[in-house]
């Protein structure tokens, strides 16, 4: 031990990844109506296989809050902004049961809330803040084969990267409008950079 500090490696200031692996060039901005905020488990935040980071990057309306366990008030005031309904991304299962979702005028200006965790993570996230769990829910249909695969194993057959599902939520949302295509061909070159990253090396 020499008592030198470690140096610390350089990161990009609007990605705030590494500048070897920054994602400011994949980025591709689109355009969208609907305000998301993604809630993000602490450990998703320092994954290198997390997609919230293009995500943020790529939509214009798009706030990332990090945390596991928020105050009451300052979570309401998070989840509800004046002349917008709440939607969280969300299916509705037995250990928190979705309540009954008002219908909306088409054209309603919405906030998504998006929770990027594990599965068991984003549950216990969910049963521990009884405004989350009290939103009117959006679940997904029958997801499209994901990409993510390639790089990170999921527990369940439907699960999706939080990109992927936001992307697919944004289209529901507001239909042919929404172009998914750039950010999702954006989401595979991520994917097959991370998978070439951590193949082993020739001998």
């Amino acid at each position: 031990m020499n008592g030198l500090p470690t140096p610390r490696r350089a990161t990009c200031a609007r990605c705030l990844r590494p500048q070897a692996t920054c994602l400011c060039a994949l980025a591709r901005p689109t355009a969208h109506r609907t305000e998301v905020l993604v809630l993000q488990h602490p450990q998703e935040q320092r994954q290198a296989k997390n997609s919230v980071a293009l995500l943020r990057l790529s939509l214009a309306h798009c706030e990332v809050v990090v945390g596991e366990r928020f105050a009451p008030e300052a979570l309401q005031a998070l989840l509800q902004r004046p002349g917008r309904h709440t939607r969280l991304l969300y299916p509705d299962v037995p250990a928190a049961p979705a309540s009954l979702a008002p219908a909306m005028p088409v054209g309603t200006p919405l906030r998504l809330v998006v929770l990027d965790a594990t599965w068991r993570k984003s549950l216990r996230m969910l049963i521990e803040h009884p405004a989350l769990a009290a939103l009117p829910r959006l679940a997904l249909g029958a997801p499209a084969p994901t990409r993510y695969r390639a790089i990170r194993a999921a527990r369940r057959a439907d699960q999706v990267s939080t990109l992927e599902a936001t992307v697919q939520a944004l289209a529901m949302l507001e239909g042919p409008a929404f172009d998914a295509a750039p950010l999702l061909d954006a989401f595979g070159c991520f994917v097959a950079g991370v998978a070439a990253r951590h193949q082993p090396a020739a001998a």
